[in-house]
């Protein structure tokens, strides 16, 4: 009876590693059509090549770059005229002059000039005479990516003003169409997946996949049934061990690993379009949801990773130096990953610079993981849901940490408000450059400016900030700088205060008390992505654990290995098959192919790592 069950069991262990394997064998043949088909994707994506506008004897189309258009003001009064421009998205700046359109000759041919204006934003055209600099027509217009346009300029029966008509000679490129194809190949590759999920329950196909692996070798089933020393939890145990295990919450990599996703393609070029890059000031893109994420996992991820700690029975002195260790790698990675000197010599000590995302997620999570390990109560398990006080029981009982939040917060409103500036009102929250009228053109980020150009030197920190492409700020500003990492403590703290954002925020983009600002990591940019954050974790945590509706693929993956990924595609970013010469670079298409099959190429090698059960971790 024993010789049976034994015989049994062997015959069980042999049928499970042989399913195992012959699923293993389909989800690499998956990923590795899914590899081909993303290949496919960027060969006919950055084959739509954006069509050339048609000739026009005012235009020089062939000059034409990304987010361009081509307009000629045609000039029929007999003055000359100043042409000034100013985007939209430029708050509170002053218009900026173009050029100068001469006056009609005593001929009668109307005189006509040729400007490159840009695309991304809606843009104001105001036209002065040169005598009085009195305005004579003021036009709002967005102009579309490679159209040609002209303006033309008539007299009117007023003496000092004009007629102006805008006319679309040629029709502009639709430039988002390489982004609906890209998002359909997805989306029907996404629809396929789901569909085979469904598909391969069936008895028949699983029967059928048993008798197709069953011819694979001895060595190859044994290698499948011991495993290796350190292998990770299998997917088909992990719902039946205890999370006093230590067992992960697939949620939390899977959020994490979306976030890293997004960061890895928008650090790319996003496809070179602008709401996929950085807000120059005020507001929000897609770009600027990434990193306050990755704060946000990390406070939640602590908590769980400490208080499972120290259930085990692990010394808080031993905690403190992992901790301190963590910290440490982290700042001195993110050193070295955004100094890269490859080709160009020796390291400059003179211009390195000190601030930036894995230094703050260091610092972030020296203070916050500290604060946890000081106020954490094992006896917080205990504690009966029945309690009144039961919801709150966070702030209640974590009251010291709290007030150590709220001190960190007041600093940082103190040293942004109150803080004088040299040469800068106080308080100051600007761009600087032409902002503000240009009255404070050296003023960038004001305080948070001041401390890090005070505290590193301005060759220590970020040389290009976003500002400078709308507000052409002449100054050094480091979004990751000193005094936002005060408000990234804050970030890794919260959880759902989005009233706290419309309050702060007045529900607008420039005219709230405390505008939305990534580059300051302003408190209502921190309260207002930690309401998203929470309400995404929350949505993940739904479908990912509770109701497994969905596995967290492809996100899973490269969540599992962020250190990895985010080093890694730092430091490759040059090298091919991550980037190649394009034959058109002034093409959306060509670039947001590249993009997407170089972060696509990411997704798949954290996968074969998680399949090859290679975990980095620091």
């Amino acid at each position: 009876m024993k010789k049976r069950e034994i015989f049994t069991s062997k015959k069980d262990r042999k049928e499970e590693a042989v399913r195992s394997d012959v699923m293993a064998s389909e989800r690499e043949y998956k990923w590795t059509v899914c590899a081909v088909i993303v290949l496919l994707i960027a060969l006919c994506t950055a084959h739509m090549t954006d069509r050339p506008a048609s000739s026009h004897p005012h235009h020089k189309t062939s000059l034409l770059k990304m987010d361009e258009a081509s307009l000629s003001v045609i000039n029929e009064i007999d003055s000359d005229l100043m042409f000034y421009v100013v985007s939209d998205h430029c708050y509170k700046c002053l218009p900026q002059l173009l050029g100068i359109i001469p006056a009609r000759p005593a001929s009668g041919t109307p005189t006509a000039v040729g400007f490159v204006v840009g695309t991304q934003y809606a843009l104001t055209l105001q036209l002065n005479s040169t005598s009085a600099d009195l305005e004579q027509c003021n036009v709002h217009f967005h102009f579309g990516e490679q159209g040609n346009y002209s303006l033309w300029v008539k007299n009117l029966n007023e003496p000092s003003r004009a007629s102006c008509s805008m006319i679309t000679d040629s029709e502009p490129i639709n430039s988002y169409l390489p982004i609906l194809f890209a998002f359909l190949v997805f989306a029907f590759l996404g629809a396929l997946s789901a569909i085979w999920s469904t598909v391969k329950r069936l008895d028949v196909v699983t029967n059928l996949l048993l008798r197709l692996g069953s011819t694979v070798d001895t060595e190859r089933l044994i290698n499948s049934e011991l495993g290796t020393p350190n292998r990770l939890v299998d997917a088909s145990t992990e719902s039946i061990i205890p999370s006093s295990t230590g067992r992960r919450l697939r949620c939390l990599d899977t959020f994490r690993g979306l976030a890293l996703v997004i960061m890895v393609f928008v650090n790319y070029g996003g496809g070179r379009y602008w709401f996929f890059r950085h807000e120059s000031w005020n507001g929000l893109t897609v770009a600027d949801l990434v990193f306050p994420w990755f704060v946000f996992i990390m406070g939640t991820s602590i908590t769980l990773s400490l208080s499972g700690s120290l259930r085990r029975g692990l010394k808080r002195t031993h905690l403190l130096w992992k901790i301190f260790w963590r910290s440490l790698q982290l700042f001195l990675i993110g050193v070295i990953i955004i100094n890269p000197n490859y080709c160009q010599g020796p390291l400059s000590w003179d211009s390195l610079r000190i601030p930036g995302v894995l230094q703050r997620l260091g610092f972030t999570y020296l203070v916050v993981a500290i604060l946890d390990l000081a106020f954490a109560r094992d006896r917080l398990t205990n504690l009966s849901s029945e309690t009144c006080w039961f919801s709150v029981h966070d702030v209640c009982l974590y009251w010291p940490a709290w007030l150590f939040a709220i001190g960190l917060e007041i600093i940082w409103l103190c040293l942004t408000f109150l803080l004088p500036v040299p040469d800068c009102p106080t308080g100051y929250l600007g761009p600087g450059g032409i902002g503000d009228f240009g009255q404070y053109q050296n003023c960038t980020g004001g305080a948070a400016g001041y401390i890090d150009r005070w505290l590193l030197g301005e060759n220590h920190i970020y040389q290009t900030p976003s500002s400078r492409v709308v507000y052409q700020s002449v100054i050094p500003f480091d979004p990751e700088g000193v005094l936002g990492s005060i408000n990234s403590i804050l970030m890794a703290f919260l959880g759902l205060q989005g009233i706290i954002s419309a309050v702060l925020t007045k529900c607008s983009r420039n005219d709230g008390f405390i505008p939305i600002n990534k580059n300051l990591w302003s408190l209502s940019y921190v309260t207002t992505l930690s309401c998203f954050a929470f309400v995404t974790l929350g949505v993940f945590y739904y479908m990912v654990d509770v109701k497994k509706w969905w596995s967290g693929a492809p996100f899973f993956y490269p969540g599992v290995n962020s250190i990895l990924v985010y080093v890694g595609h730092e430091v490759f970013e040059e090298y091919f098959p991550f980037r190649w010469k394009m034959t058109n670079s002034q093409s959306h298409a060509e670039h947001l192919a590249q993009n997407l099959v170089a972060t696509s190429i990411w997704v798949i090698i954290a996968y074969l790592l998680y399949r090859k059960k290679i975990l980095v971790k620091i």
